[in-house]
């Protein structure tokens, strides 16, 4: 089986630091601004800033802070 989850990063002053890894799931928050990521094990974590870009070969998704 071939696992295809991503990992997510913030992106603040160019840097990028990573939030989570195994990541399944990505949806707004409950709050504008916010986004609820989802790991494959069920784990959750909310995360403020919007979608940057979504490097699907990669596996990578950069949220920008706000």
């Amino acid at each position: 089986m071939l696992m295809c989850q991503s990992s997510v990063y913030t992106v603040k002053d160019g840097r990028e630091e990573l939030v989570m890894k195994d990541v399944s799931l990505i949806k707004p928050g409950t709050v504008e601004g916010e986004l609820l990521l989802e790991g494959i094990l069920g784990e959750q974590k909310v995360v403020k800033g919007r979608l940057k870009e979504l490097q699907l070969m990669d596996h990578k998704i950069l949220v920008e802070q706000i």
